[in-house]
């Protein structure tokens, strides 16, 4: 798999938040958010799956 460059516009107050959350982690505030939108892709791609399994057998009951 390559990689691209993504170059972004965002304001100071946002680049801070960005920075703090990413310090907490350990992170560099680029991979702070990359992992951010991987998470964020997956769960989306998950919740479909969900979706799709559910319309081909109904929805899930818990007993």
């Amino acid at each position: 798999m390559g990689t691209s460059v993504l170059s972004l516009r965002i304001d100071h107050d946002l680049l801070e938040r960005l920075r703090q959350h990413a310090a907490k982690r350990g992170m560099s505030v680029q991979d702070y958010v990359a992992q951010t939108l991987m998470r964020a892709d997956f769960d989306e791609r998950f919740q479909t799956a969900v979706e799709e399994t559910e319309k081909f057998y109904g929805p899930a009951t818990l007993t």
